[in-house]
Order: structure tokens, then C-alpha cells, then sequence
């Protein structure tokens, strides 16, 4: 071993040192004098690595690694645009643009960013209903935006790109086709009431039974019940006006309603404004449910008809909730017919106003 010191007085740690960076195996194991002859016959050898004194603290080996390495490589951004309905009236739009069309729109004089929104509903890919396409300027920073829906219940994709300085159009994305949920009820109704008591356990609703159906008719026939004694004048989507035709209160009146002054023309057709011709319509009700739960071993009458019970008892009706005063005397007696429950309940619906057609009854109209 060469060198201008003496291993004998190197320390126990300074030997280990040694013969690690001499490679020498098993050394953690060895006593001094071990080490030492061990570290003299590689060093006759082979020099060693390193010198006592000369270890590389551990955080500048750890930069050198990292100088070498160099940075890591990031993946190139791409453009893409991505379009989530949050409710029947917004949806929440982000985007990401790449920067070579970036660079490429400034090249092509781009002067906005814009978003264009498009109806798609009923058509194949790539085609879109260009009458319905709205279009929306945004930040040209921005990665965000929300946007008003034009109409619920629809399908809509959205394009992102540039508006041009001399009026041209750079497309850069278009998002996946989504569906803007209805903002009207579902017309599919698939709850069941199923009655519960707070101090039951948990585990007693668990086990809900199928709802019996209830006789073909059961419905109106309840209905008509609930409403013979209490019929009212209606202007419901549904009642027929219960009015003279001949009453001071309809003079000037049409079939829907309203007036030959609605629309400001008179009753030649004359108005003041251009008219233009449009086939309109709107329909609107409402209905009534009627829950509950009794033995299921009883007889459940509403007015004179007999309900169904389920299995557990539990029972459900929907009627008609036209406009009047509607009353359901509902009535429990037991098996055995000793015992017997009853219940009246009483709605009142008005519609003070209503002009509404269906689909099928729209007509064409000058406005």
C-alpha cells in the first residue's frame, strides 16, 4: 500500500471506506487487522480509489447525478376541446391548444378565439343542423368557459377555433357528441312508495314488493269520483270551458282564449308590423299520486273502487289533476271487517290562464 500515511492508524470507519472503494467483499465483517491485510493485497494490485479524507459528500453526488441526467423530456401538448353538459341550461367547456397552432393562428392573422356550439340531434357524424350553430368569443388565454344551452334535451357538439382577421374561419377541434339532459320531468316513472316507520330498523323497507296493476280504467274512473260533486269551470290543458259562449266575459274571445287583440292586429288580420306565418304549439298538465300502505290482508276503497294492495300492503294511484276540486275518501276495513280506517283528502288545482295546442293541432299562424 503506497501512500504518505500509515493504515495502522486509520480508524476502523476509514478502513471500511477503503476497502469499499476497493471492492473488496464481505468487508463490514472483518476485524482491523483483517481490513488491513486485505486492503495491502488489492493495493498491491490495483490503487485505490480514493484517499482517507477524500469521500464526496453525499447531496454534491446527488447534483452531479442530476447534471447528467438532464431535464426530462415533456410530452408535446395537443389540441382538444371537451364538452360536459352541467344541467339542462349550462354546459362547461375546456380546451387545450397545442403550440403549433398557436404559432400557425398568429401566422394566419387570427383575431379571436371562439367556441362554436352546434345541434346535432338526429344526425350522423360529422353532420349538424348549421341554422341552430351559435358562436361564442372567449379569452384567448382561457382554457374555460361555461356556456348557455340553447335547448335541454338535446344532443350539441362544440368546435374551437380562430375567426380571422379577414373573415375566414381556422377550425382546431371538435368535442365528442353530449346529450343536454330535458329540463321537463321524466315521462317514465319508475319510484315506489313504500311506507316506513323511524324506530323500525333499516332493514325493514329493504324488501319492497311489486305493486299490484290496477284494473284497466281504475284511474279516471277515481277520478271522475273525486270530481262529480265539485265540478268546476276549467281552463286546463285538459277541461273544456264550462262557459256560455254568448257571456259578457267571452266577448272577443277566441277557441284558445285569448283575445283578437293579443297579437296587436285587429280583426281584419291588419297590423303595424310585417307578419310573418309560423305553426306554434305548447302543451302543459299535471298529475296526482295518491300513496299509502294499510294490512295487506284489508279492503282498500277510494270513494266506491277497490284498490289493489302489494304484498306488504302498500298502494298507489296516479289520477288526473285537472283543474276543481277533487276529493278522495279512502277507506280501510280489516279481513274480518271489525275494524276500519279512513282518510279524505282534498286538492284544488286553477290554471288562470291557458293557450295551448298540441303538436298535432298547430296550425299556421300570422304574427
Amino acid at each position: 500500500m503506497s501512500g504518505d500515511y500509515d493504515a495502522n492508524d486509520l480508524t476502523l470507519r476509514q478502513l471500511r471506506q477503503m476497502a469499499s472503494n476497493l471492492g473488496i467483499g464481505r468487508y463490514s465483517r472483518m476485524l482491523k487487522d483483517q481490513l488491513l491485510r486485505a486492503i495491502q493485497g488489492r493495493s498491491d494490485s490495483q490503487p485505490p480509489a480514493s484517499q482517507p479524507g477524500d469521500e464526496v459528500p453525499e447531496d454534491e453526488g446527488l447534483r452531479s447525478m442530476e447534471a447528467e441526467m438532464g431535464s426530462a423530456p415533456r410530452p408535446a401538448s395537443q389540441t382538444a376541446v371537451v364538452f360536459l353538459p352541467r344541467d339542462p341550461q349550462w354546459a362547461y367547456v375546456f380546451w387545450e391548444l397545442s403550440d403549433s397552432d398557436r404559432r400557425q393562428a398568429m401566422a394566419d392573422s387570427a383575431s379571436q378565439l371562439v367556441l362554436r356550439v352546434v345541434d346535432v340531434t338526429g344526425l350522423g357524424a360529422g353532420a349538424a343542423h348549421q341554422h341552430t350553430m351559435q358562436e361564442v368569443v372567449v379569452n384567448s388565454h382561457a382554457t374555460e368557459w361555461y356556456l348557455p344551452v340553447p335547448l335541454s334535451d338535446r344532443d350539441y357538439r362544440v368546435e374551437l377555433g380562430y375567426r380571422l382577421a379577414g373573415g375566414g374561419w381556422r377550425s382546431l377541434a371538435f368535442s365528442s357528441v353530449a346529450r343536454v339532459p330535458g329540463l321537463h320531468p321524466s315521462e317514465q316513472i319508475l319510484d315506489q312508495f313504500v311506507p316506513f316507520s323511524l324506530g323500525a330498523p333499516a332493514t325493514a323497507a329493504a324488501g319492497s314488493a311489486v305493486m299490484p296493476t290496477a284494473a284497466p280504467g281504475i284511474h279516471e274512473r277515481v277520478y271522475q269520483a273525486a270530481t262529480t260533486t265539485w265540478r268546476a269551470v276549467g281552463r286546463g290543458s285538459e277541461a273544456f270551458h264550462e262557459v256560455d259562449a254568448n257571456s259578457d266575459h267571452n266577448q272577443g274571445l277566441n277557441a284558445s282564449g285569448a283575445g283578437v287583440w293579443a297579437s296587436g292586429r285587429n280583426e281584419s288580420g291588419a297590423g303595424g308590423v310585417a307578419t310573418r306565418q309560423r305553426a306554434f304549439w305548447l302543451v302543459a298538465d299535471a298529475e296526482l299520486i295518491v300513496y299509502g300502505a294499510t294490512d295487506p290482508a284489508a279492503t282498500l276503497r277510494i270513494g266506491e273502487e277497490v284498490v289493489p294492495l302489494g304484498e306488504d300492503g302498500t298502494f298507489r294511484l296516479q289520477v288526473p289533476f285537472r283543474d276543481g276540486k277533487q276529493l278522495y275518501p279512502i277507506t280501510a276495513v280489516a279481513a274480518d271487517g271489525e275494524q276500519r280506517r279512513n282518510i279524505t283528502l282534498e286538492f284544488v288545482r286553477t290554471t288562470p290562464d291557458a293557450n295551448v295546442n298540441t303538436a298535432e293541432e298547430a296550425v299556421a299562424e300570422w304574427f
